[in-house]
């Protein structure tokens, strides 16, 4: 996956495809998270596909069969979440700074979070301050970081402007 990654960062411009004897949902998502444009199973599909799927993947298109985009679609519907809990167990964090921390991971400025969750830019930067106040840290960096070491993912809960 490192070479594919490389590839893909350093010439973009080349559609590549992975070919596999067997996939599972992990290498799926890492597959086209990496860069790749395709995804083929040669144990299952006989080699005329192969071509097939050349010139689609040449032709701009993606190729993955159901259950790979239904991989695909599980991860793109799930949001990081932070869940941090006190020594009794209380969660630090309400829901709402949860998900600003997620959108904060996601990589957005404090913009796009406001316009996100319909706030305005000063709220998201006095939630900001209250977060980066109860997880003891003082950067956006140190929040995304510690985002990621302790986040997990769920499916989504909140819509754009919800309490």
């Amino acid at each position: 996956m490192a070479t594919v990654r490389r590839v893909h960062l350093t010439h973009s411009e080349i559609a590549m495809i992975l070919l596999v004897e067997s996939y599972d949902r992990e290498l799926v998502v890492n597959t086209f998270r990496s860069g790749a444009r395709g995804l083929f199973c040669f144990t299952e599909l006989p080699f005329r596909t192969l071509c097939k799927c050349i010139h689609r993947v040449a032709a701009g298109q993606l190729w993955a069969n159901t259950e790979q985009m239904q991989y695909l679609i599980e991860v793109l519907t799930q949001v990081p979440s932070l869940r941090v809990i006190n020594a009794k167990g209380a969660p630090l964090l309400t829901p709402r700074e949860e998900q600003v921390v997620a959108l904060v991971a996601e990589g957005l400025n404090n913009r796009d979070v406001a316009g996100e969750l319909k706030l305005s830019e000063h709220t998201v930067k006095k939630y900001l301050f209250r977060i980066f106040n109860k997880l003891g840290i003082s950067t956006r960096v140190e929040l995304v970081l510690y985002a990621v070491n302790h986040g997990q993912s769920r499916p989504a809960e909140w819509v754009a402007g919800g309490a």
